[in-house]
């Protein structure tokens, strides 16, 4: 659908003197963004040498859409993410509202200063969601309508909170990313309504020009998902001339033109566009009376007069789709990449930056008075104080509560224990079975439970049941916008799934795409902040696959979104299951992640312990997302009383070793057995040394660099891993061992100065059994008790 026609604006004194103050606003927003990256780079003193960087010419090219958006059509409730090049605009219509302060304009990339890309943590609440990953900004606006849908459709928002729209502005470019298509099938499975994508169609990558073709593929696999697409391409006076008689041919000309060329007539000004259009339409009567009339520069602004910087024609635009209801929709808006810069259409103005040359002929045209350059209102020819009043009349300027729009929510109560499930004498249960069974007992809502219950909300990958989540989803439901009753449970046909999907159930089903979990996850963390509810949401994936989803897995930690991520099966113990299902490096990405403290527990009462610590550490203000590690090996269960805070904090010793040990193994999750087995051969020859249980070694690295930076601050404290490894001898050795990489707990000899001997997988698994994996990959008991003879000779 083209804009064009679609709505008339009302040409009343008071609409033309609004368009007159977006267009300040517009001019405004160019110099700031501009400027703000010319400081960055020429002003600030630069005692690397680095060049600091900036996207001029993308920020000149949202620069229209940005303002129609922000001063004319958003309302406090509506989400927003803004693409991330366009970081520096967004600032500045912060500055404009008064939500961002004056001196820290000249902050960009600077230490404590503004960041490149907009950021939730570091730019504060103004930030809806960060963006930088391209194409992951973009997808998580959709599935925060999502969650919003599911936050309303619940009844936990606060009273008298209104649903917002989700709208997300897109580079072209970002639409090279693949998540970007696993989120629009997705999100058309759940039906996702009020979700706007906003394409800033400027035909330039980082590297070329946008292929011709390949929009008009991108724009049928949006109608293909049940978006409405809204096409803006020509602004008023392209419209205008059009209308004119033979202005068809003018039409069709631009419409043929390929991007390559219109971009490099774009920089090289009206002549050139002369030559070229007249080089082919010259002998057409009506084009030569739209075309000679004009100067250079005139015929230069009207071959550049694209939809996406036409403030009436976008406002236009917008409005007409507001009118149309919640249908999700996409916006082409053509554009010029750096319009109104020196480089604009310029194929390698990416990462351009206007000379100091370049700025000084800016600055007059912009008419900015030297030393006046920050000056909210200079070089506009509107009132100050008419400027002021209007930004402060436009819907967005309102706040959504008394606090802004970053909102707060309620802790919600975690009981002081949760309790591991009960196997009987001589059974084995695993890690994966026992999560089940504990998430299948909070499900029941009973006592204690009963508020925590209904602020989980879990999801999966497809794999819902072959992680245990089943039993959940069968006390609770799957959540749908719309009731759909289980066909097999209405035609009496047995099966363990009783599946109703309906608006009150508490589990988002997806399909098999690792990226889709982690925005999901990355929706549901942030609802407190976003929606006023607070959720505890917890994804369950294939530990291998955290791979898969890595990307959207770290930005969902850099928004600082609150959830459990459980995978499982992990590691070489997933035996027949071969290679690819087998993993080695996630407890590597555990301890590297920030905001995601990693847990990889070996029975079920560890098990307890740390799903009760993520629930409340999930909620705590220095908190973070929580990741287990699970196993699907059973294991003989020991009856024992435990230190909570010990296994919390990473390590706890099953056998201590007495003061001056020469020795002691360390084993972490599912190859207890082969260590302590090794450990009661190793006692015969040295009755001194101790077994230790290793939990997180995720939280005890964390610990131990945090109180080397106390010493180094004069605040001195030792760490959970020096007081385990104390008992120990100086020149004590450690064997360690982990169905994961051997870096691990490599790192543990820097602690004391202690000979470490770690154990692990450090390439591709393989099919098998148990004992012939854990023999050729060095897991089982006798490669540990090899291990031991080595530390104890060497």
């Amino acid at each position: 659908m083209s804009v064009q026609g679609k709505a008339k604006r009302q040409d009343t004194p008071d609409a033309a003197r609004r368009v007159e103050m977006l267009h300040a606003i517009e001019r405004k927003l160019l110099w700031l963004s501009a400027w703000m990256i010319h400081h960055a780079n020429h002003i600030r003193p630069n005692r690397d040498g680095l060049k600091v960087g900036g996207h001029q010419a993308s920020c000149a090219s949202s620069v229209s859409i940005l303002t129609a958006l922000y001063f004319s059509i958003l309302r406090p409730a509506d989400r927003v993410a803004v693409k991330p090049h366009a970081g520096p605009v967004f600032h500045a219509i912060n500055y404009l509202f008064g939500r961002q302060e004056r001196d820290k304009l000249s902050t960009l990339r600077a230490f404590h200063g503004i960041q490149p890309y907009p950021s939730r943590v570091k730019d504060g609440p103004e930030v809806d969601f960060s963006t930088g990953s391209v194409g992951l900004g973009v997808a998580l606006a959709s599935f925060g309508s999502l969650v919003q849908d599911y936050v309303h459709l619940h009844n936990l928002a606060p009273e008298g909170l209104p649903a917002g729209r989700h709208v997300a502005v897109v580079g072209d470019a970002e639409l090279d990313e693949g998540n970007i298509y696993e989120a629009l099938l997705e999100g058309w499975k759940h039906d996702i309504r009020n979700v706007w994508w906003v394409i800033d169609y400027n035909r330039q990558s980082l590297d070329s020009v946008v292929p011709d073709r390949l929009f008009g593929r991108i724009e049928g696999l949006f109608r293909d998902m049940g978006w409405n697409v809204v096409t803006i391409k020509y602004g008023r006076k392209l419209e205008a001339a059009f209308a004119r008689p033979d202005g068809e041919h003018l039409r069709r000309w631009i419409d043929d033109c390929p991007n390559s060329l219109y971009a490099a007539l774009t920089f090289q000004g009206g002549a050139a566009w002369r030559s070229a259009v007249l080089a082919e339409l010259g002998r057409i009567p009506g084009i030569r009376a739209i075309i000679d009339p004009l100067t250079d520069d005139e015929l230069g602004t009207l071959m550049t007069n694209l939809g996406g910087h036409d403030i009436e024609t976008l406002t236009d635009a917008f409005r007409a789709q507001d009118a149309e209801g919640d249908q999700p929709t996409c916006f082409i808006a053509y554009t010029v990449k750096g319009m109104g810069l020196p480089f604009a259409g310029h194929k390698d103005n990416h990462s351009g930056l206007m000379t100091k040359e370049q700025m000084g002929s800016f600055r007059e045209l912009m008419s900015i008075r030297p030393g006046h350059e920050w000056d909210l209102f200079e070089g506009l020819d509107i009132p100050e104080a008419e400027l002021r009043d209007f930004i402060a009349a436009v819907p967005f300027a309102e706040k959504l509560t008394p606090e802004g729009r970053c909102l707060v929510s309620p802790t919600i109560p975690v009981p002081a224990t949760f309790t591991a499930p009960k196997v009987g004498e001589g059974r084995k249960q695993s890690t994966q079975a026992a999560f089940g069974d504990i998430l299948a007992e909070i499900g029941r809502g009973q006592g204690e439970f009963a508020e925590l219950s209904k602020r989980i909300v879990t999801t999966s990958p497809d794999v819902t049941v072959s992680t245990n989540l089943g039993p959940w989803v069968n006390r609770r439901g799957i959540f749908d916008r719309h009731k759909k009753n289980d066909v097999f449970r209405d035609a009496k046909l047995a099966s363990a799934q009783r599946w109703g999907m309906s608006p009150e159930g508490q589990h988002v089903e997806l399909g098999i795409a690792e990226q889709n979990l982690f925005l999901v996850l990355a929706g549901l963390g942030l609802a407190d902040r976003l929606y006023g509810a607070r959720l505890l949401p917890i994804g369950t994936v294939y530990d291998p696959f955290v791979n898969r989803g890595l990307d959207a897995l770290i930005y969902a930690c850099y928004q600082d979104a609150r959830f459990l991520l459980v995978s499982t099966p992990s590691g070489l113990t997933l035996a027949p299951e071969g290679g690819q299902h087998q993993s080695v490096n996630t407890p590597l990405i555990g301890m590297a992640a920030d905001r995601l403290a990693s847990f990889e527990p070996a029975h079920a009462d560890e098990l307890a312990i740390l799903l009760r610590h993520a629930f409340d550490h999930m909620q705590k203000p220095d908190g973070s997302a929580v990741w287990l590690r699970l196993s699907t090996r059973g294991l003989e269960q020991p009856a024992r009383a435990l230190d909570p805070a010990a296994v919390i904090a990473g390590a706890h010793w099953v056998v201590p070793p007495a003061p001056g040990a020469r020795i002691a193994i360390a084993y972490q999750g599912a190859v207890a057995p082969e260590a302590v087995a090794a450990f009661e051969e190793l006692r015969s020859e040295e009755p001194t040394a101790g077994l230790l249980a290793i939990t997180s070694p995720d939280r005890m690295h964390a610990e131990w660099l945090a109180a080397r930076r106390g010493v180094r601050s004069g605040a001195p404290r030792l760490s959970h891993i020096e007081t385990i490894l104390a008992p120990l001898s100086r020149d004590a050795a450690l064997v360690t061992v982990l169905d994961g990489h051997p870096a691990a707990h490599a790192w543990m000899g820097a602690v004391r100065g202690q000979r470490v001997v770690p154990l692990g997988v450090d390439r591709f698994g393989q099919a098998g059994d148990l004992p012939d994996l854990y023999r050729e990959y060095g897991l089982d008991s006798d490669a540990i008790l090899d291990a031991c003879a080595e530390a104890l000779l060497g």
